[in-house]
């Protein structure tokens, strides 16, 4: 693998440059375009039906997060699968149950370069906290909790989800200082979240004549009392329990702190992501190591605010881990360093959790312990490892690199179900009891629990899996040059984003383009929903920017008139305008948006 090969794959590629401001739709526009898509397609954001997770009546993969319970043990990272309202209702179409929202902090007017993302072999990435502002971080997630308590109740969903989809959580994320999270503004959108009523009641007014037997709705007002706390890297120990401690005090919740991969110290690190993976490519930095957290103070911490959560009846958590921070050798993204996850991290990560165990014994909330500290998860996880990272104790195993690999959020259910196969092979019929049989088998094979039976088997007999060797392969390629309209149909661009920005309609005949009439599909592109990260072009088996390249639609004038990219506006009545698109190009749009019953948009 070469440290240029994703540039070459696309050799007209610039960088973007700063981030595309991202312009959330309307819950009456999310409702329109549900409906819409149900009648035509009978798709929801563009997931298909088999894509949706139905559970299994005879195997419960509940379990408890900070004590709610919770109907599965997956769901997106803090990250771009939990930004937006229909990314949010998307995972848990795929069975999401736990949803770690995306980490909120006083900086709210990020300039975030572009590409932000690289999955062309595992993952990095450069952004770390919201897009929006923190009012339209808080709207986003009351529209997310509206449209699926709608969808809970929704009769044409019935017989996809079951008689009873099971109860979800949110967790809110904040950082990364006292100062930032002890702000009025913070503090507000903390206080909304806990009880969402006034944004709820605001918001019913849009919901459409299609669904307006939910307008008088009990919907859910209480979205979160959990939050973690993204310590995110080189928080120092004193400003890590500070936070912990306000939290805990001046807003009653139960916390979670997410801890950094460096806790292993730069000689592990280096060793096992260089030495024993090959990933010789990848240089970490070690003057990070300096900065973070040490694990001798790590574990003094953890235990210190286990013990200031439960004299205050709170509950408390870690979560392993953040992502790595290295320097960026690729220069694919324009930045000085970039954060490693996937593979790799997941090694790392685990490696952790068994360390911790050792040097905390009887305090984690794990098989062979039996504390009160709640472990969750986060890297690099994938449906062939989501079982024996789970059976390690760990509540819950939350995902993004995977999702941002073809399939998208259609990889969730094949997940949940390659779990029930396996608990229900077991002969057992929960998660608990089928984690107690593990348990069971790690000692009677000589170690002290499942981590560190993991553990053994991911940096012995299991490492092939995730060593470079197994994570080089480049994306496909064709030798064809992408065009506005006739492509392979692949559907990677529309399976890719975590935004759900891109959407098809069947191709048109008699139109004299053979690269229409010669593809199934055209593909479209959302322009408010489209944040540049690049993943789309990561993918795309053609040489060209999917987000660039294909048409760009718009339905707000205010950002169709401030941006300098072609595009076509869609006004409220249906009718079309456009900027920087030759007529014959223009003519087909209009003939393909036409071809749909109404306006797919709303």
């Amino acid at each position: 693998m070469t440290q240029d090969s994703l540039t070459s794959n696309h050799p007209g590629h610039t960088p973007h440059g700063a981030s595309a401001p991202l312009t959330p739709m309307s819950l009456g526009q999310l409702l329109t375009r549900i409906g819409h898509e149900w009648e035509t397609r009978n798709k929801i954001f563009d997931l298909p039906t088999a894509r949706i997770w139905s559970p299994d009546a005879d195997v419960d993969l509940s379990f408890e997060f900070l004590g709610r319970p919770c109907a599965s043990p997956i769901g997106p990272a803090a990250g771009p699968h939990s930004q937006l309202a229909q990314n949010i209702v998307l995972s848990w179409l795929g069975g999401s149950r736990l949803f770690e929202l995306k980490t909120v902090q006083i900086l709210d007017e990020l300039e975030i370069a572009r590409p932000c993302i690289d999955m062309q072999t595992i993952g990095y990435n450069i952004e770390w906290s919201q897009e929006l502002k923190i009012p339209e971080s808080l709207t986003e997630y009351v529209k997310a909790s509206m449209l699926i308590d709608i969808l809970r109740n929704w009769e044409p969903l019935r017989e996809h989800i079951g008689i009873d989809p099971g109860p979800h959580v949110f967790d809110m994320s904040v950082g990364y200082d006292l100062a930032g999270i002890s702000s009025p503004e913070v503090a507000s959108f903390i206080d909304g979240m806990k009880d969402a009523t006034a944004e709820v009641d605001a918001l019913r007014a849009e919901i459409p004549e299609a669904f307006a037997e939910f307008r008088d709705f009990e919907f859910t007002t209480v979205l979160s009392d959990t939050l973690t706390l993204s310590t995110f890297h080189g928080c120092p120990p004193d400003e890590i329990e500070s936070i912990t401690k306000h939290l805990i005090d001046a807003h009653g919740l139960d916390v979670i702190v997410k801890l950094n991969p460096t806790l292993l110290g730069y000689e592990t690190v280096a060793s096992i992501v260089n030495d024993e993976l090959g990933y010789s490519d990848v240089r970490v930095k070690e003057e990070e190591f300096a900065n973070d957290l040490q694990f001798d103070r790590g574990t003094e911490l953890i235990g210190e605010l286990r013990d200031y959560a439960v004299e205050r009846d709170r509950l408390f958590g870690i979560k392993l881990t953040n992502t790595l921070v290295v320097h960026n050798e690729k220069q694919w993204m324009p930045e000085d360093t970039m954060y490693l996850s996937g593979p790799p991290l997941h090694v790392l990560a685990s490696t952790l959790l068994d360390k911790l165990a050792e040097a905390l014994p009887g305090e984690l909330d794990i098989p062979g312990h039996g504390g009160n500290i709640m472990v969750s998860f986060s890297a690099g996880i994938t449906k062939e490892n989501l079982a024996d990272a789970l059976a390690m104790g760990i509540n819950p195993a939350t995902v993004c690199s995977d999702l941002l690999k073809p399939g998208g959020y259609g990889r969730l259910a094949p997940m949940l179900k390659a779990l029930t196969k396996e608990v229900k092979e077991s002969g057992a019929n929960d998660l608990t009891s089928w984690r107690a049989a593990r348990q069971e088998a790690a000692i009677a094979a000589g170690h002290a629990n499942v981590a560190a039976a993991y553990v053994a088997h991911l940096r012995g007999a299991g490492a092939a899996d995730y060593h470079l060797s197994s994570n080089e392969k480049l994306p496909r390629e064709v030798e064809n040059e992408l065009e506005m309209f006739g492509c392979v149909s692949c559907n990677f661009c529309i399976t890719v984003c975590p935004n759900d920005a891109f959407f098809s309609i069947p191709s048109l005949a008699d139109t004299g383009l053979d690269s229409m009439e010669n593809s199934r599909q055209q593909y479209l592109v959302l322009s408010e929903l489209c944040n540049e990260c690049g993943n789309c072009m990561t993918f795309c088996p053609e040489d060209g920017d999917p987000a660039m390249v294909k048409p760009r639609l718009y339905t707000d004038a205010e950002v169709f008139n401030s941006r300098d990219t072609p595009g076509v506006l869609i006004a409220g009545d249906g009718a079309l305008s456009s900027k920087g698109i030759d007529g014959e190009s223009f003519d087909l749009i209009e003939r393909l948006l036409a071809s749909q019953k109404g306006n797919p948009l709303g």
